[in-house]
């Protein structure tokens, strides 16, 4: 059996817009779970979901693997699934 990380990426947050690109610590927050993602033992891959081309281009910048998502309203459970 294989096991993917699905991390969901957000730019248009109401209470925090653009987060996945703030920098926290000397790095983008979504670069961070990526990479702290990639060290969990047992894991096979890695993939960021995104509805933002600026979140894609700039996961797939730092070699991660960034995989576009659904625009409209759903939930993450939802959004995990369109990937699997």
């Amino acid at each position: 059996m294989k096991t993917l990380i699905v991390i969901p990426a957000r730019y248009a947050s109401t209470r925090f817009p653009g987060k996945p690109l703030a920098i926290l610590g000397g790095e983008t927050v979504v670069s961070r779970v990526w990479h702290r993602a990639k060290e969990v033992s047992g894991v096979n891959d890695v993939v960021v979901a995104t509805d933002d081309e600026r979140i894609y281009n700039h996961v797939v910048g730092f070699g991660g693997e960034g995989r576009p998502t659904i625009r409209h309203k759903v939930g993450l459970l939802q959004r995990g699934c369109y990937h699997a």
